[in-house]
């Protein structure tokens, strides 16, 4: 496998796509009072999730990017927990919490699927 920029991973991409349809969705679902709380907390959880999969790929070391990746795995869990927080305050129905829970099963997938590759590499 050649050298991929970060934002080139398909997991990358995958979870980029994720972070920007949380963050629609905040916009538009979640009232303005919650702005500085459930608002605030959802889009730095999505937003790290793709910060920290382009932190771990610029340290250059399988180890270390293993790291980060459970660190975004982290992140993506938070945020679903966020989108059950918002379905339990009825600010998204159950439909659109079910689209994201199909979102994040993809980006799961992708970032294990991921973590175990950057073993392998490691092991190599």
């Amino acid at each position: 496998m050649s050298y991929q920029n970060f934002y080139e991973l398909d997991v990358y991409i995958k979870c980029r796509e994720f972070r920007k349809t949380v963050e629609s969705l905040v916009k538009t679902s979640i009232p303005n009072k919650e702005k500085y709380l459930l608002i605030s907390q959802i889009t730095d959880s999505a937003r790290s999730i793709t910060a920290t999969i382009a932190e771990g790929h610029g340290r250059f070391h399988y180890q270390e990017n293993i790291q980060f990746c459970r660190i975004a795995r982290g992140s993506l869990s938070e945020t679903l927990e966020h989108l059950i927080c918002a379905f339990d305050n009825n600010y998204i129905s159950k439909e659109i919490l079910q689209q994201m829970k199909s979102q994040y099963d993809i980006c799961l997938k992708s970032l294990n699927g991921y973590i175990a590759y950057l073993k392998r590499k490691k092991n190599e």
